[in-house]
């Protein structure tokens, strides 16, 4: 009889603690081979297109980072560049920047493609991970949509048979789909207890932290990738020169002046991205102002000059001009 008595003072208990549960704050990435889905993934959980998405892998460069505002806890999302055997001075840097995230964030999520099988790629990944050994690691499994039910129970036994044989646990597994937003809060709810106690670190209406000028660049860059041949997607880079408030304008009718330089390595690959007529170049200002304009709440006037850099990518001085 006494434990009937008590049932209602432990619910009573539980609902107090978790009036007062502390609330948490800090830092995650997503990691994985190139095109595992990691920016669809952070621009689904922040609910706003932030990082950049393109069916391209390798077009990360910067450390986006998206935040997830909740009542109980504050989740800053890293995006890192995808590790990979690097082939360039780019590619060195990259590696770099990923081992360097890696080692300061407080949870770290493998993302897995439930489409393709686990590869040298992922196993090369999931060896450096196992050598983090503080930070929590969260497998996920995503584009799960694209898969029947066999395959993905057959991806979550292999992620988990791979940490037992490098001598690591999976703080969680877990399967998605950004795309259908499929157990994507339920991913967040996963990763809030593993952050630290700490109030919100950006204020509630921040989305990222990342300069306004780099995410327009990204915007810009993204937008030129698209129905690029393949040989372009490393060679842009887009360097925003200025973003100047047009002057004489009424205060309810602003106009932001944008002007930016797409560059690339050689003077051949100028009429791919200019297009017949400049049509193409036509078209990646239109798409890119769009997204632009949704992203600084303002109506923009973007200025677009296409400019060669002679192999910028193996270059030290370029790098540093445009940003690396």
């Amino acid at each position: 009889m006494g434990a009937m008595s008590a049932r209602p003072n432990t619910e009573a208990a539980a609902q107090q603690a978790e009036n007062t549960a502390p609330h948490r704050a800090g830092f995650a990435c997503f990691v994985g081979r190139p095109n595992a889905g990691k920016s669809t993934l952070t621009n689904a959980l922040v609910g706003q297109k932030v990082a950049i998405t393109s069916n391209r892998p390798q077009t990360t460069r910067h450390t986006v980072r998206g935040i997830v505002h909740r009542d109980d806890a504050q989740l800053i999302l890293v995006d890192t560049p995808g590790l990979h055997k690097p082939r360039t001075l780019l590619g060195e840097r990259l590696n770099d920047v990923v081992r360097t995230t890696w080692a300061e964030v407080d949870v770290i999520g493998f993302c897995l493609p439930a489409d393709q099988k686990l590869g040298p790629g992922d196993k090369f990944i999931v060896k450096e991970l196992a050598g983090i050994k503080k930070t929590p690691k969260i497998a996920i499994i995503t584009k799960t949509d694209l898969v029947e039910s066999k395959a993905l129970a057959e991806q979550l036994l292999a992620v988990s048979a791979l940490a037992d044989e490098l001598g690591f646990e999976w703080a969680e597994i877990i399967p998605v789909s950004a795309v259908k937003d499929q157990q994507v809060s339920l991913l967040a709810d996963l990763i809030a207890p593993l952050l630290p106690e700490s109030p919100p670190l950006y204020p509630e209406g921040d989305l990222t932290d990342e300069p306004e000028m780099v995410m327009v660049a990204e915007l810009i860059r993204e937008a030129a990738l698209e129905g690029v041949r393949d040989e372009l997607p490393h060679s842009i880079a887009v360097v925003v020169e200025e973003m100047l408030p047009r002057e004489d304008r009424p205060v309810d009718k602003p106009l932001l002046d944008i002007h930016a330089n797409v560059y690339i390595e050689r003077p051949s690959q100028k009429g791919i991205i200019i297009g017949p007529k400049g049509k193409r170049l036509k078209d990646v200002g239109t798409k890119s102002r769009k997204h632009i304009e949704a992203l600084l709440g303002t109506p923009v006037f973007l200025d677009l000059h296409v400019k060669v850099a002679k192999d910028w990518q193996r270059d030290p001085k370029q790098l540093r001009k445009l940003g690396f």
